[in-house]
């Protein structure tokens, strides 16, 4: 009897995480939904991750898409600092990665810290107030995973 080799699902395997200093959660519960929506496969590290468990983790996982989500105000200076630390490691030197929610504790962030956030390294900024849009189109113009056949 032959048997058909069966392809996985498209979509792109996702680690999701807030950064050290943010202990919020409901945007990673969102956030989730939302891409698993998508047809996505989502690892949520939860929130108050460290720099260096991040970057294990993604080492270990491999991504097509890292995630990282701020509600406390802190994610410009502490997105500069994680992007540095992933981009160090020659496995993630590529791996698409975006930064969004409330980057700025002064409100929206400025055209030149977004700016600088994009020349850190990251492949998209995605501010608080109404980007889910354009989340869901950024992440939908990337390539599906490569989809090992079982």
């Amino acid at each position: 009897m032959e048997q058909h080799a069966k392809a996985e699902p498209a979509g792109l395997d996702v680690v999701l995480t807030t950064m050290s200093s943010d202990s919020h959660t409901w945007n990673l519960v969102f956030l989730q939904l939302l891409l698993e929506e998508l047809g996505h496969r989502v690892t949520n590290l939860g929130a108050c991750v460290p720099d260096e468990l991040l970057v294990a983790e993604c080492r270990r996982t491999d991504p097509d898409l890292i995630v990282l989500s701020s509600v406390n105000g802190h994610g410009y200076h502490d997105g500069l600092r994680v992007i540095t630390a992933l981009r160090a490691c020659p496995e993630l030197a590529a791996t698409t990665t975006v930064i969004g929610g409330k980057l700025g504790i002064a409100g929206a962030v400025a055209p030149d810290r977004r700016r600088a956030l994009l020349d850190a390294g990251f492949d998209g900024v995605f501010e608080d107030g109404g980007s889910v849009l354009e989340f869901r189109s950024f992440v939908g113009a990337l390539p599906a995973g490569s989809g090992a056949l079982l």
